[in-house]
């Protein structure tokens, strides 16, 4: 591969065939408003390709959606907003992160987690372009791109009763799947490099120390890797980066 496959501006950094094909893909998509579900598991970088989905043809902001924190009696709220007085200590207007993300794109985090009651108010969102605030009497119209993220098998969810069917077939209008770390290790010395570039530039890894990162699994992915690399740096008084410095997992 040549070097335009090391980062190309995504933030992806690697020259893996997986992960060119994954540029490939996001330069496609960001010609196109349709829905995206991004499936992998924890730490393989969705949120880094959301982003890039969005900056490839940038407009409005990237708003990210938690949805493993919408719980509660809030959550409504805190997805569409309410109306002043819509309930005790509503002492005025909110506007809610599907509003902030009108004209640009709405990134569900782990939508796996999106609670049942929501799952039907996002439904509507993506079929009639339209929401309402909690507590108002009027809906409000929005255009935005959904792109929604989860390490759960959705189709498993689906069959479990826990996710939409519906909701999953109008999610799954394009779906990419990024690859573990475990099977693109040829792509962990950019990584590590990028991530030591970050930290200053002033550490290099011993050969050895390279071979354990390179044998290891990352069943946290590239977010594990990239807290072992910060540790050691923060960990170690030299430049170079012994066996010594690495965590006890590996």
């Amino acid at each position: 591969m040549g070097s335009v496959c090391v980062d190309s501006g995504y933030g992806l950094v690697g020259e893996s065939p997986p992960i060119c094909q994954i540029r490939r893909q996001i330069e496609r998509l960001g010609r196109s408003r349709s829905p995206v579900l991004l499936l992998g598991e924890s730490g393989t970088g969705k949120e880094v390709v959301a982003r890039a989905i969005h900056n490839a043809n940038p407009a409005g902001n990237f708003i990210p959606i938690d949805c493993g924190s919408l719980v509660g009696p809030l959550m409504e709220s805190e997805l569409f907003g309410h109306a002043k007085g819509a309930f005790t200590g509503a002492a005025e207007t909110k506007r809610g992160l599907i509003e902030l993300a009108d004209g640009g794109t709405a990134f569900f985090d782990e939508i796996g987690d999106l609670p049942l009651e929501l799952q039907v108010k996002l439904l509507r969102l993506l079929q009639e372009r339209e929401f309402r605030p909690v507590g108002s009497l009027t809906t409000r119209k929005v255009e935005i791109r959904v792109i929604a993220a989860t390490h759960r098998d959705l189709a498993h969810e689906v069959e479990q009763k826990r996710f939409r069917q519906d909701l999953f077939y109008r999610l799954n209008v394009v779906g990419l799947r990024l690859p573990p770390l475990r099977d693109r290790t040829g792509d962990i010395p950019l990584l590590v490099g990028r991530f030591l570039e970050a930290l200053g530039g002033k550490h290099l890894l011993s050969s050895d120390c390279m071979d354990a990162l390179l044998t290891y699994a990352w069943p946290g992915n590239v977010r594990e890797l990239q807290n072992c690399v910060e540790r050691m740096v923060a960990m170690n008084s030299g430049p170079l980066l012994q066996t010594s410095d690495l965590p006890s997992a590996l």
